[in-house]
Protein backbone atom coordinates (compact mmCIF):
# COMPACT_ATOMS: atom_id res chain seq x y z
CA UNK A 1 0.00 0.00 0.00
CA UNK A 2 2.70 2.18 0.34
CA UNK A 3 4.63 1.82 -2.71
CA UNK A 4 0.53 2.88 -4.40
CA UNK A 5 0.17 5.57 -1.89
CA UNK A 6 3.60 7.06 -3.27
CA UNK A 7 2.25 7.05 -6.91
CA UNK A 8 -1.27 8.21 -5.66
CA UNK A 9 0.20 11.33 -4.09
CA UNK A 10 2.72 11.89 -6.86
CA UNK A 11 -0.23 11.30 -9.77
CA UNK A 12 -2.38 13.45 -8.12
CA UNK A 13 -0.08 16.40 -7.94
CA UNK A 14 0.52 16.22 -11.58
CA UNK A 15 -2.87 16.06 -12.68
CA UNK A 16 -4.26 18.57 -10.54
CA UNK A 17 -1.65 21.00 -11.61
CA UNK A 18 -2.40 20.00 -15.17
CA UNK A 19 -6.08 20.62 -14.63
CA UNK A 20 -5.41 23.86 -13.17
CA UNK A 21 -3.19 25.91 -15.26
CA UNK A 22 -5.27 24.94 -18.62
CA UNK A 23 -8.64 25.71 -16.55
CA UNK A 24 -11.04 28.62 -18.24
CA UNK A 25 -10.94 30.77 -15.13
CA UNK A 26 -9.79 30.53 -11.40
CA UNK A 27 -13.05 29.04 -9.81
CA UNK A 28 -13.19 26.41 -12.49
CA UNK A 29 -9.44 26.02 -12.04
CA UNK A 30 -9.95 24.85 -8.56
CA UNK A 31 -12.60 22.79 -9.07
CA UNK A 32 -11.21 21.25 -11.91
CA UNK A 33 -7.71 20.45 -9.42
CA UNK A 34 -9.94 18.89 -6.77
CA UNK A 35 -11.56 16.66 -9.21
CA UNK A 36 -8.44 15.19 -11.18
CA UNK A 37 -6.70 14.80 -7.61
CA UNK A 38 -9.91 12.96 -6.40
CA UNK A 39 -9.79 10.93 -9.41
CA UNK A 40 -5.97 10.03 -9.52
CA UNK A 41 -6.35 9.30 -5.76
CA UNK A 42 -9.46 7.08 -6.04
CA UNK A 43 -7.56 5.18 -9.08
CA UNK A 44 -5.21 3.59 -6.72
CA UNK A 45 -8.31 3.06 -3.85
CA UNK A 46 -7.12 6.03 -2.07
CA UNK A 47 -11.12 8.03 -1.03
CA UNK A 48 -10.21 8.79 2.76
CA UNK A 49 -7.55 10.48 4.84
CA UNK A 50 -6.35 12.61 1.59
CA UNK A 51 -6.03 16.21 1.25
CA UNK A 52 -5.07 18.84 -1.71
CA UNK A 53 -3.22 22.25 -1.05
CA UNK A 54 -3.01 24.55 -4.49
CA UNK A 55 -1.14 28.24 -4.05
CA UNK A 56 -0.63 30.35 -6.85
CA UNK A 57 1.99 32.61 -7.63
CA UNK A 58 0.30 35.29 -9.04
CA UNK A 59 -3.16 36.89 -8.66
CA UNK A 60 -5.37 35.84 -10.73
CA UNK A 61 -3.74 32.57 -10.65
CA UNK A 62 -4.05 32.16 -14.22
CA UNK A 63 -1.84 35.08 -15.06
CA UNK A 64 0.08 33.85 -18.10
CA UNK A 65 3.80 32.66 -17.20
CA UNK A 66 2.50 32.21 -13.68
CA UNK A 67 3.59 29.51 -11.18
CA UNK A 68 0.75 27.22 -9.49
CA UNK A 69 1.89 24.40 -6.68
CA UNK A 70 0.11 21.71 -5.70
CA UNK A 71 0.17 19.21 -3.12
CA UNK A 72 -0.99 16.39 -2.17
CA UNK A 73 -1.53 14.14 1.27
CA UNK A 74 -2.64 10.75 1.70
CA UNK A 75 -2.38 8.38 4.93
CA UNK A 76 -1.86 5.02 4.18
CA UNK A 77 -2.50 2.83 6.98
CA UNK A 78 -0.38 0.01 7.86
CA UNK A 79 -0.70 -3.38 6.66
CA UNK A 80 -1.27 -6.42 9.71
CA UNK A 81 -1.98 -4.07 12.30
CA UNK A 82 -5.16 -5.05 13.97
CA UNK A 83 -8.10 -2.59 13.50
CA UNK A 84 -8.22 -2.44 17.97
CA UNK A 85 -4.68 -1.13 18.15
CA UNK A 86 -5.63 1.72 15.34
CA UNK A 87 -7.74 3.74 18.09
CA UNK A 88 -5.01 3.60 20.62
CA UNK A 89 -1.70 4.38 18.60
CA UNK A 90 -1.56 6.58 15.43
CA UNK A 91 -0.03 3.72 12.64
CA UNK A 92 -0.19 5.03 9.38
CA UNK A 93 2.08 6.83 7.20
CA UNK A 94 1.33 10.22 5.82
CA UNK A 95 2.59 10.39 2.35
CA UNK A 96 3.13 13.77 0.18
CA UNK A 97 4.33 15.33 -3.15
CA UNK A 98 4.56 18.08 -3.92
CA UNK A 99 5.20 20.18 -7.68
CA UNK A 100 4.98 23.17 -9.94
CA UNK A 101 2.71 23.58 -13.02
CA UNK A 102 3.48 27.13 -15.13
CA UNK A 103 0.40 28.76 -17.10
CA UNK A 104 1.37 28.71 -20.26
CA UNK A 105 3.04 31.78 -20.88
CA UNK A 106 0.76 32.84 -24.33
CA UNK A 107 -2.33 31.95 -23.31
CA UNK A 108 -4.41 35.67 -22.93
CA UNK A 109 -4.61 36.83 -19.35
CA UNK A 110 -8.13 36.42 -17.47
Amino acid sequence: RLQAGSYAVSAAVRESGRAFVTAPDDSAAYARAHAASNVALANLGFTEGTALYVACEASPCLTPGAAVVSEAEVRVPLPLVPTFARGVIPLEVPLRAQGVSRVDRFRSAP
